[in-house]
């Protein structure tokens, strides 16, 4: 049986969802201002 594809790791995981990431790049940027748009309590990692 092979591994789980989900291994947590806390320094990934905000490296690449978390908010300096997000506001970095154009994307991310665009990403935050639809969860904002939308009123998400929690827009970023």
């Amino acid at each position: 049986m092979p591994k789980r594809t989900y291994q947590p790791k806390k320094r990934k995981r905000a490296k690449t969802h978390g908010f300096r990431a997000r506001t970095k790049s154009k994307t991310g940027k665009r990403v935050m201002r639809r969860r904002r748009a939308k009123k998400r309590v929690k827009l970023s990692v």
